[in-house]
């Protein structure tokens, strides 16, 4: 009986294994700093040059003539580099590239998440106020797909409607360690 189950768990290992989620291979090969967005948005030119790896919210998409400019609002990263948007936003930023984003792709609410340096800050009115934001000089964008986001908040919210007492079966159960026996 035992040497049945040890192929069966060894597959159920790499089934799980295969499901782990990583970062993207266009964010993931970039060396960059964990710097906090308040220290950076209080400062900007202190920070010049440094590489950093932010997401966000994508809020508008301007485009010139041989440039793109994108305000994005900033949420903390996952450790899969995906913006963990149920969190608060902190504040804006600002993504300098010199390619074309098209704002039918790039459209307000999509998550990103962008590899690059920053180049200190822009001006940038909200309403009637003007304020200064950190601008980026993006190396990558990465634009997380809508599908995403939704199988992330499926995996991430399955065990909150259990039923009362079940805190994660076969192992646990009101609040208490109990083994089991296998059923097969």
């Amino acid at each position: 009986m035992k040497i049945r189950t040890i192929p069966l768990l060894l597959l159920c290992c790499l089934f799980f294994l295969g499901a782990c989620t990583s970062m993207p291979p266009d964010i993931r090969n970039f060396s960059a700093m964990e710097i906090p967005y308040q220290t950076v948005s209080q400062n900007a030119e202190a920070h010049k040059d440094t590489p950093v790896r932010w997401g966000g919210t994508v809020i508008e998409v301007e485009n010139e003539k041989d440039s793109s400019l994108m305000q994005v609002l900033f949420y903390p990263l996952d450790r899969s580099g995906y913006p963990e948007t149920g969190k608060p936003g902190e504040g804006r930023f600002a993504i300098e590239i010199s390619e074309f984003l098209d704002p039918a792709i790039y459209t307000k609410g999509a998550e990103i998440t962008v590899t690059g340096t920053i180049k200190g800050s822009i001006e940038r009115t909200v309403g009637n106020k003007t304020i200064h934001i950190p601008l980026i000089t993006a190396k990558n964008i990465h634009l997380w797909p809508q599908t995403y986001r939704e199988d992330s908040t499926y995996w991430n919210n399955r065990y909150r409607y259990a039923p009362p007492g079940y805190y994660g079966y076969p192992f646990f159960y009101n609040g208490y360690y109990r083994p089991y026996r296998f059923w097969w």
